[in-house]
């Protein structure tokens, strides 16, 4: 069974490695390797002390899938590091750690919650858009298009 908590320093490894292993085989790891990922160095100070959250999911005492919210202002929150390992896809692992994101987003009266994906991992529009998200803009980065989402609370 999936228990899902708060992040703790003892996991930093852990979710930096699930980050790059749910990333990578989507094909949208930025060239050189890794994904600007410096709030992985301190999840502490840019989720947990900063009106968001930071959540991993763990089975068989291994993190297989996370999720964060990160204070834009004091009414928007921005969805960031949703991660699942490849083998633990489409088992609602996702959806459970969204549902959590946004329920504490709403708690600290957060109305507007941002995100992006990419292109390329078309799965990930899926769920945002039948999650309520809807397409705002597209950009490109790095070569890669970058399409952002945003949901209203009411």
């Amino acid at each position: 069974m999936l228990i899902i908590r708060q992040y703790q320093p003892t996991d930093k490894g852990s979710v930096r490695e699930l980050h790059i292993q749910a990333l990578e085989p989507t094909g949208a790891m930025l060239p050189g390797g890794l994904w600007n990922d410096d709030d992985l160095s301190d999840i502490t100070n840019q989720y947990l002390t900063n009106g968001g959250e930071f959540l991993v999911g763990v089975l068989d005492n291994r993190i297989v899938c996370m999720g964060a919210l990160k204070k834009k202002s004091d009414t928007t929150g921005e969805i960031k590091r949703m991660r699942i390992l490849p083998d633990f896809q489409r088992k609602g692992y996702g959806q459970l750690i969204l549902d959590r994101l946004e329920t504490k987003a709403r708690k600290l009266g957060y109305t507007e919650l941002y995100l992006d994906t990419t292109t390329k991992q078309i799965p990930a529009q899926n769920f945002y858009k039948k999650n309520g998200y809807c397409e705002i803009s597209r950009t490109v980065f790095s070569g890669l298009e970058i399409i952002f989402f945003e949901k209203h609370f009411a």
